[in-house]
């Protein structure tokens, strides 16, 4: 009989496949998030920084700007490293059911 999860110090193992998995996912979310976070901060840093200024009044545009950078770069990704670790076992599923 196959176990996938075995017990170790108390806690389940989890499978080779699925440790590449998560690696390979955070390593492409790592690159996703270089090449978007910039794009997407510049795109949305005007409409914060009006959003800001219109209900918050001056002065909160330089601390608004950091947070928001850290907020965009967070978001790109955990978006990206949910998206690609669902795509890359939906994918090996796909495979393994075809070639099963």
């Amino acid at each position: 009989m196959y176990h996938d999860s075995k017990i170790k110090n108390g806690k389940p193992t989890q499978s080779v496949f699925i440790s590449s998995v998560i690696g390979l996912a955070n390593v492409l979310a790592v690159v996703v998030a270089f090449f978007a976070t910039p794009l997407a901060y510049a795109y949305s840093i005007p409409h914060v920084q009006n959003f800001t200024t219109r209900h918050y009044g001056g002065g909160f545009e330089d601390i608004v700007s950091a947070v928001w950078f850290g907020t965009i770069a967070l978001l790109v990704f955990f978006g990206a490293r949910a998206s690609l670790s669902t795509g890359l076992i939906m994918g090996a599923m796909t495979l393994a059911a075809r070639f099963a």
